[in-house]
């Protein structure tokens, strides 16, 4: 075989056999326990008719306000091939008692099928890009059969519809678990039974239904429980509840690697320098080898996740390598970090989405990295932190310091949880200090639009937009990315 033939050959894997459809009429109805109206074949599994594209499988799922049997016309108007309903329909359709039921059952049978390495990702803050940086590097060296949760469908319906969207020739699969109480991670990672349990921060997101950052450790480390024998927990090694996680994930006879700056990580940050990009140059050590790879990210945060996505890799078996040019290629999220070069008067402006979600930990590390960016002037656009409960007024106060020292220009606060900032901004203690920042205090997305408007945009501007999703910033970032150059 000459060198042109070596490069071409692909070696052959016994899931090479196996069938290039997702699902047919025949395994569904087996999994869930219904009937099959006729033969068919579907390529997809959906639950939002909307989303609904040739070939998928829709499920006629049923909610506390909302019923999917009202939406079947649209789901096969968009080119469904079946659904899976509670009654008989002039369409092809599985047959079941329970649809809700039916997609956990056919989940499960998914997971039962698969022979692919398994991880599952939990935290604070940071599990939606450190799920996707994972895939990322996985897809690049299994030839496309890894298959990872989309958006951030963690919950109890969107776990079971992304199990259930796992291809049989999948090598790896990688889902995110989350959580607002007690018991719902245990619920989750039973279904999804990970190989590789990752938890990227603990911070006090949730923590008004929690009560304290231990709890939330507590709640987080839940999913130790589903892991599969001899499998590995990936957790941070600098975080204060490291101790406690570990002790969790030994209590079950599991391995622990710890990844961070602390001596006594397993994946441990020797070195990171800014890159010519934005991004990081990190050097780490993992065991006796050396790391050396670039980051695209930018963010001390995304340094250490990171750390995190190198060590699911090594506990997954896959290829370091691909994963640092994975990490080196990856672009922000939409609501996660995307950046957006916009025009403004004299040439551009950037702007920076983050609107998709926001906590005491996550506002500091992207207000830092805000600190760090190059601009003329540095404008925020920062909305409510939710679920914080009686912590909420000091948590909002305590974002005066890191705006300061991120040298912002002018904050515009979205919703009535930021009128503690607002007051501290406004103080006279803050205005002794020769600092005091101008600011907007806004109800919603609508009026902090106008504001950023009133203010006006100018070349070399960077501005930033972040808060929980509720708040609604999502519009202020379409209505001025709407100019993207």
């Amino acid at each position: 075989m000459n060198a042109l033939q070596q490069v071409l050959h692909w070696p052959q894997r016994d899931r090479d056999a196996l069938s290039t459809s997702l699902w047919d009429a025949r395994a569904i109805a087996e999994a869930t326990g219904g009937v099959a109206s006729g033969d068919f074949r579907v390529a997809g599994v959906e639950i939002d008719s909307r989303d609904v594209r040739s070939g998928d499988l829709f499920f006629a799922l049923k909610g506390d306000t909302t019923d999917g049997h009202r939406f079947l016309d649209k789901a096969f108007a968009n080119g469904a091939s079946a659904a899976v309903v509670d009654h008989p329909i002039d369409w092809p359709h599985i047959l079941v008692d329970d649809t809700n039921r039916a997609l956990e059952r056919l989940a499960a049978a998914a997971r039962k099928r698969a022979a692919a390495c398994i991880i599952g990702v939990t935290g604070s803050v940071g599990k939606t890009g450190v799920k996707e940086a994972i895939f990322a590097a996985l897809e690049r060296s299994s030839r496309g059969s890894a298959h990872r949760s989309v958006r951030s469908y963690n919950n109890h319906v969107g776990v079971p519809l992304s199990l259930a969207r796992m291809p049989s020739r999948s090598t790896y699969g990688i889902f995110e678990m989350g959580m607002n109480h007690k018991g719902e991670i245990s619920e989750l990672t039973v279904q999804v039974r990970p190989h590789v349990a990752v938890i990227t921060t603990i911070a006090p997101a949730h923590i008004e239904n929690l009560g304290s950052e231990e709890a939330i450790a507590d709640a987080k480390a839940e999913i130790f429980e589903g892991l599969e024998p001899g499998g590995t927990a990936v957790i941070p090694a600098d975080s204060r509840h490291f101790e406690r996680l570990r002790e969790a994930a030994l209590a079950r006879g599991i391995r622990v690697m710890g990844f961070g700056r602390a001596d006594h990580a397993d994946i441990r940050l020797l070195d990171a320098i800014p890159a010519a990009n934005g991004g990081s140059l990190v050097t780490a050590a993992l065991g006796d080898e050396r790391l050396c790879y670039s980051v695209a990210e930018p963010g001390e945060h995304w340094v250490a996740n990171s750390l995190a996505v190198m060590g699911a890799v090594k506990a997954a078996g896959g290829d370091l390598g691909a994963a640092g040019l994975a990490l080196s290629e990856m672009g922000g999220l939409k609501g996660r970090g995307a950046r957006h070069k916009i025009q403004a008067p004299g040439g551009h402006a950037l702007f920076i989405d983050e609107s998709y979600n926001a906590n005491p930990a996550s506002m500091r590390a992207t207000l830092a990295q805000l600190g760090q960016t190059p601009a003329s002037r540095r404008i925020v656009v920062l909305g409510a932190m939710k679920e914080l409960g009686d912590f909420a007024e000091g948590f909002h106060a305590q974002l005066s310091n890191p705006l300061l020292q991120a040298n912002v220009d002018f904050a515009v606060l979205v919703g009535d949880e930021m009128a503690a900032l607002a007051r501290e901004l406004g103080s006279e203690a803050q205005k002794a200090l020769g600092k005091a920042i101008p600011f907007a205090h806004c109800a919603g997305p609508g009026e902090a639009i106008a504001a950023l408007e009133e203010f006006g945009l100018l070349a070399g501007d960077a501005v930033l937009v972040k808060g929980s999703n509720s708040v609604g910033l999502g519009r202020v970032v379409a209505h001025f990315t709407a100019r993207e150059s």
